[in-house]
């Protein structure tokens, strides 16, 4: 497993040099579907604007794409990264809808029941896994940085750091809306390649920690690791706690 870090000037062109590496990275997978992960947060829909921009490049028929977390809210609420990733990206793009893997939402056919729709969750996902295995291989999954250490929606201290499941119910999260869907480090680990990527000089001690070591319960975004590669995407302003580099 290898880790890279890519330090980008600003929010522009870290989000145009994610584009990059995700036609890239999507265009070089072999034969078959192809299963990517998304994320929301400034950074990651502006990733999602930038990859848009360049959608004729990516061939929509064969890819799968998934959330890493959700906000457990109504289907037509602005704080779904679903619905933040269909305005940004997905909308506009020729995929088919079958292949858009939601998370269901709080006035869903499962009611007002994070777990129902966890459990929901990890169904679809170990439906569309390889034999023996819980979940799709993913080829890219991408995750978003708090500045408290935060990634998907698994907060400092959180239970959810240490569920064994797929995906699990989080609750009474210090960020609103304080009831999501994640998928757990077992799950969010299980990718080729993941992205963790953020921007801003709040970010920069956050960042610092995780990519020094930090105890995941402490900083979670010390966590997700990629079986293949691990790349961080950062501006400078996020990457000005780290020793300087040649």
């Amino acid at each position: 497993m290898t880790t890279s870090i890519d330090v980008l000037g600003d929010l522009p062109t870290t989000a145009a040099h994610a584009a990059d590496l995700f036609i890239a990275t999507t265009r070089r997978q072999p034969e078959g579907p192809v299963h990517v992960v998304l994320t929301g947060g400034s950074t990651g829909i502006a990733v999602l604007r930038a990859i848009g921009a360049r959608s004729s490049e990516i061939d929509w028929s064969r890819l799968h794409v998934w959330w890493g977390d959700e906000r457990f809210v109504p289907a037509a609420d602005a704080d779904r990264n679903d619905r933040q990733a269909d305005e940004a990206l997905l909308a506009h793009v020729p995929i088919d809808a079958a292949n858009i893997h939601r998370v269901a939402a709080a006035d869903g056919p499962l009611g007002d029941d994070p777990d129902a729709a966890a459990a929901a969750y990890a169904d679809e996902l170990a439906r569309h896994a390889p034999p023996g295995e819980s979940c799709p291989r993913f080829a890219v999954l991408m995750l978003g940085v708090g500045e408290e250490g935060h990634t998907a929606s698994i907060f400092p201290q959180s239970p959810a750091a240490t569920d064994p499941n797929v995906a699990c119910a989080v609750r009474d999260c210090p960020k609103p809306p304080p009831t999501r869907v994640s998928l757990t480090f077992p799950t969010l680990s299980a990718a080729n390649e993941v992205w963790l990527m953020t921007t801003g000089a709040g970010k920069a001690p956050a960042v610092a920690q995780a990519i020094n070591g930090a105890d995941p319960l402490d900083i979670p975004a010390a966590g997700p690791r990629g079986r293949v590669l691990t790349r961080w995407l950062l501006d400078e302003a996020a990457a000005s706690a780290l020793p300087a580099r040649d």
